[in-house]
């Protein structure tokens, strides 16, 4: 069978996250946000609520329309957000890390998918790692756990964010906004706003536990066929670690020390997207209820 293209996998993520108003089994709750609030929690001035024209904050309403007519049509966004990509972070890493095609939408459609079971790799905005996943046996206690050098796979894509200045990141992402919630309308949520999503899911990747080299198990092959990739098949030992999302699986798999630089990121990231609003932890809504 032929691998899906990027468009087929974007679009059964579609069905997956949501879209129609039903979410795909085995996925948890529908998120609160997805039923559409009465008003935007985390507003990105001056652009106004989902499915609305421009409003009046701060702006002129002409210059509002003038600045959405000056963005590109989604569908055709790539080659301005290449752009933008490589002023924040330059050339070299963007063409080498970050998959430009259908930015936007990969970039919306993983942020809805990390507080969630699954974020398929297939959308993410970002080339997965081309080494494999190691892991060290525990000759004194037994078992196995993540090895302590798995943790440099991560160190390119980790150097890339840290190399972001939350400032002008969020600057871009306030000037495109709309881009972002047209791509999260279209993913099955058109009451909804999208910079509260991304905002509740930060504050979810923030409660990601911080274990060192926590241990793994290899699961068994269910068939007559043996697996040709054994190191996709490790799962947590710890059924806690086990249970949690695919984002925060991520960060307890690129180890402590990259997920404390991720989080900062984060944090800072935050700070610039969510002012004048209630403080991470305070009484945000559960990404995934």
């Amino acid at each position: 069978m032929a691998p899906a293209s990027p468009a087929d996998a974007l679009a059964s993520v579609q069905q997956a996250s949501g879209a129609g108003g039903a979410a795909a089994a085995g996925d948890g709750p529908v998120n609160a946000l997805e039923a559409g609030p009465a008003a935007p929690r985390y507003p990105i001035a001056p652009w106004s609520m989902p499915g609305q024209a421009p409003g009046q904050e701060g702006a002129d309403a002409q210059d509002l329309a003038q600045a959405r007519a000056a963005l590109p049509a989604l569908d055709a966004s790539d080659a301005a957000m290449a752009g933008v990509l490589a002023s924040l972070a330059g050339p070299q890493p963007v063409q080498t890390l970050v998959r430009s095609d259908r930015f936007v939408r990969r970039f919306v459609a993983t942020v809805d998918n990390l507080s969630r079971p699954r974020a398929s790799a297939m959308l993410w905005p970002v080339h997965p790692t081309g080494e494999r996943f190691t892991v060290q046996e525990l000759a004194a206690e037994g078992g196995t756990a993540i090895a302590q050098a798995n943790s440099a796979r991560y160190g390119p894509a980790v150097a890339l964010l840290q190399g972001l200045d939350a400032a002008e990141l969020a600057r871009s992402y306030r000037q495109h906004y709309p881009l972002f919630q047209q791509a999260y309308e279209e993913l099955g949520y058109p009451q909804a706003y999208f910079n509260d999503r991304l905002v509740a899911v930060i504050d979810h990747l923030l409660q990601a536990p911080e274990p060192q080299a926590p241990r793994v198990r290899l699961m068994p092959v269910r068939g007559q066929v043996p697996s040709l990739q054994p190191w996709v098949r490790y799962e947590f030992e710890d059924p806690q670690l086990e249970a949690l999302s695919a984002g925060q699986k991520i960060l307890v798999r690129i180890g402590p020390e990259h997920a404390r630089l991720v989080k900062a990121k984060l944090r800072a990231l935050r700070a610039e997207i969510a002012t004048n609003a209630p403080a991470a932890g305070a009484d945000a809504p559960p990404p995934n209820q």
